[in-house]
Order: C-alpha cells, then sequence, then structure tokens
C-alpha cells in the first residue's frame, strides 16, 4: 500500500473512532427526566389580617392546608427548573426575589428557571398591603421561607419520571365578570339584575402535567385554570380555595403532590356556584384529563426572565372619586359604601406623590419539553393570556399570573378605557394603559428565543 493510501486509511479509521468517542460521550451525558415534589405548610392563626376583602377582615379557623408546594424538574439535558405554588393572595418581589434566590443556590436551578406563584386564594393572612391594611410582615416572610423550604425537600425526592400531558376543559367554574351594566358601567359587587353582556372572554382551557415515577405513582400533578380562588366549603374560615381544596382532595384519592397555578383570571370570577360545587367540578375535571394524558417526551428543561420598566398611572383625582362614588352608592348598602369609598380615596392619597414613578418587574417562560409556561406579575386579564397563547410559538403554552411580583390588576387597554373596579386607581391597580400589552410583547419574546435556541435534541 502506497504511504498515500495508508495515510488516507489511518485517517478514516482515526476519524470513525473520534465519532464512536463522541458518541459513548453524548450517551454517558444524556439523562434521565427526573422530578420531585413536596410541601410546606403555612402556620396560620385567627389573629392575622385576612387579604381579599375591602378593609381588615379576620377569620376563624380553617380546612384544609395552607401550602408553599414545590416541584423540581431535572431534564436529560441537565436543564433545570423549579415551579412553586403558594396558598396566598398575592406577594411581592422583595420576598420573592430572596426566595429564588436562596431557591438557585441551595438545589443548583438557574434563577431564572425558577417560578414562584401565588394562587390568589381570598382566604389566607395578607401578604400585601391593599384595600385599607397593610401586609401581615411575619406571614409574608413565611411565605418565602417555605418556598425555599418545599423546592430543597422536592429535589431531595429527585427521580426518574415519565412526562405525562393532557390539555383539558372546564368551561362551568368561572365566567368572564368584567359585566357590561345598563348603565354603562361595569359590573363588580351587588344585584344581576342589569347585565347586558359580557366585555371579554372567559378562558375555559385547563392543562394538567403528570410527572410519574417507575412504580407507577405520581410524583406530581400540575394544573391550570383562569378563575378567581374565591370560595371556601366551611362557611368564614382559613382555606386554599376551591382549587387548593380540590388539589388536596386528589392527593388523597391518587398520591403525590397536586400543584394548582392561577391562570390569567383578573377578569374572571365564579358568580354562580357554590365553592363545594365548584371544587367538585374542577377535582372531576382535572381526574378526567388526567386519566387521558399521553406520554410527552422532553430533551430539555430551560427557563428564562426578563426585568422589565412599567410605570405608576398618572391619575385625574376627581374623575377616579367620582366613578368609585357613582357605583358605590347605587351598588352597595349603606353605610358600606361609605367605608368603600373611604378606603379608595386612602389608597390614591398614598399612590398620588408617585405617579409616573418606574417599577421594576419580571415576565419569565419555563419549558419542559415542548410545554411552555409563562409567569407574569398580577392579576392578567383574560384577553392578555390568550394573547400570550396565540402568539406563543409553543402550541401548548399556559400563563401563570401572579408569578415573582405583584404589580396590580393588568388590563388590556380596550379594558382600561371601559374602568371599573379593577381599573379604577390603587394599591389594587395602579399601572399605566398599555402596560398588558407591553407584558405580552415580553413574553412572546422569550417563548420565541427559547423556542429558537439550539439544544439537545432539537
Amino acid at each position: 500500500m502506497g504511504q498515500g493510501k495508508r495515510t488516507h486509511a489511518s485517517q478514516f479509521w482515526a476519524v470513525l473512532a473520534l465519532a464512536a468517542c463522541l458518541a459513548s460521550g453524548h450517551q454517558a451525558r444524556a439523562g434521565e427526566l427526573k422530578a420531585g415534589a413536596a410541601k410546606a405548610v403555612l402556620e396560620a392563626t385567627d389573629a392575622m389580617v385576612i387579604g381579599g376583602g375591602i378593609g381588615p377582615g379576620h377569620l376563624q379557623g380553617q380546612e384544609g392546608e395552607l401550602r408553599a408546594s414545590a416541584v423540581v424538574i431535572e431534564g436529560p439535558d441537565g436543564g433545570k427548573a423549579c415551579l412553586v405554588a403558594c396558598d396566598v393572595l398575592m406577594i411581592e418581589r422583595d420576598i420573592l426575589d430572596a426566595a429564588a434566590r436562596k431557591i438557585a443556590e441551595k438545589i443548583g436551578v438557574p434563577f431564572d428557571a425558577v417560578l414562584i406563584n401565588a394562587t390568589h386564594t381570598h382566604h389566607a393572612p395578607t401578604t400585601c398591603t391593599i384595600h385599607g391594611y397593610e401586609r401581615e410582615e411575619a406571614f409574608a416572610q413565611q411565605v418565602g421561607e417555605k418556598a425555599v423550604e418545599a423546592a430543597v425537600a422536592a429535589n431531595a425526592r429527585l427521580a426518574p419520571v415519565t412526562f405525562k400531558f393532557r390539555r383539558g376543559e372546564e368551561s362551568s367554574v368561572g365566567r368572564n365578570s368584567r359585566l357590561l351594566l345598563a348603565d354603562g358601567t361595569i359590573y363588580w359587587v351587588g344585584a344581576l339584575t342589569d347585565v347586558v353582556r359580557p366585555t371579554g372572554p372567559f378562558d375555559p382551557e385547563l392543562p394538567v402535567l403528570e410527572f410519574l415515577r417507575k412504580d407507577g405513582k405520581p410524583e406530581a400533578v400540575l394544573f391550570n385554570h383562569s378563575t378567581h380562588t374565591i370560595g371556601t366549603i366551611s362557611g368564614a374560615v382559613r382555606s386554599p380555595g376551591f382549587y387548593g381544596l380540590a388539589a388536596q382532595e386528589l392527593e388523597k384519592e391518587r398520591g403525590g403532590t397536586f400543584l394548582f397555578f392561577e391562570g390569567a383570571s383578573g377578569s374572571t370570577h365564579n358568580l354562580e356556584l357554590k365553592a363545594a360545587e365548584a371544587m367538585t367540578r374542577i377535582k372531576t375535571a382535572v381526574a378526567d384529563t388526567l386519566d387521558q394524558a399521553t406520554e410527552r417526551p422532553v430533551a430539555r428543561v430551560v427557563g428564562k426572565r426578563k426585568e422589565i420598566t412599567l410605570r405608576v398611572r398618572t391619575f385625574d383625582e376627581a374623575k377616579d372619586d367620582a366613578a368609585v362614588v357613582a357605583y358605590c352608592t347605587k351598588r352597595q348598602p349603606a353605610p358600606y359604601h361609605e367605608k368603600t369609598i373611604e378606603i379608595f380615596r386612602e389608597m390614591r392619597k398614598r399612590l398620588a406623590p408617585q405617579q409616573g414613578q418606574e417599577r421594576k418587574t419580571w415576565v419569565q417562560a419555563v419549558v419542559v419539553g415542548d410545554v411552555a409556561m409563562v409567569g407574569v406579575p398580577g392579576e392578567f386579564f383574560t384577553h392578555l393570556g390568550r394573547e400570550i397563547k396565540l402568539r406563543s410559538p409553543y402550541r401548548d403554552t399556559f400563563v401563570f399570573e401572579l408569578a415573582n411580583d405583584y404589580v396590580g390588576y393588568i388590563p388590556d387597554a380596550r379594558a382600561f378605557d371601559r374602568g371599573g373596579y379593577q381599573v379604577w386607581t390603587g394599591l389594587h391597580s395602579f399601572l399605566e394603559k398599555g402596560s398588558g400589552e407591553k407584558i405580552v410583547e415580553t413574553a412572546v419574546e422569550l417563548l420565541d428565543e427559547l423556542h429558537d435556541a439550539p439544544s439537545l435534541g432539537r
């Protein structure tokens, strides 16, 4: 054999050996999908002020548990994410940033891939200053600590799993609650005797994500739905609300940890059903969807968040006051309307010197396989949530509101112009018009970036 032929032959075998080596290394690096889930119980007392009402209130006793529930997911590519659901009304980024960074440090997950969400129960101690009362500081700090505790415990349970998914539906629990009334105002409270029509959509989607252990038992089940979490079974008691109660009932029946993540529900409420019936319908819908879920491959787990700047609106005190006075005087019984009017005046007084100020907050996307979850920082109107879904490059995209921060109600521009309680200026609603659309644009950008990024298995 000539020298040239021997050289070519040696090069051929060298390349073949290198390819085999690389293939072997790739197989060694490629891992299994893993998941672990755990909960940490929040401790509350009757002395704590409850969030969710107008003016401070207290509740006696409790049904179910108030929890911080966490799932940690590790992809075959080594990517890792942590999702935490906390049974509180909402919570701000000073606590959630610190908790997310501790989680990142303790369990080796990127900060960008830690999402902490409030389930928006209206029956837990307040973790935010709003509507005439200050946040329960010790309880709010506890929420951050319990989120970390749950995440660490979930990480300790990491084990190989199979991922199953199905997009279900529940269309009878909740409806668009910004109803146009005969006098041209938007419904908030009072009788439903002069309703003309809804002014926006309702989103019935109920996605269910299951992480199934190799022994066939569920490790974690996540579900998402878009209706305000208002309603207890036992009356005036602390409660995770009908969604949380459904999750805890399903755990007893099926095992594992069930986590509810509040969807884009700033404009949707349950106006007809009692809490017990709402819980039963949600529980049934989750169970039926779970039974029909099918296996999905997962090549990667990745998260990305972006800090954006929003602004506190500039408002006309006289105009805003007139809107509140007119509605409450007509729709609320005396003397309750006087209390409501005064609370809104005090909130605007606190906001007045902040007009035009910048507020920095987070928008986030977490992708597991081909399922995308978007975290937004307030009570997001359903129209905006649906816009993200429609524009996402991922067919299965779902919105988790009240994630990583709280910046009040976030209406779309048309809803902003219509007014109503969710747009009345206060500590519950202070962003300028167009903020919701800016969040949508940022969310879609993040989804596009994650979708287009080169990665293992794509």
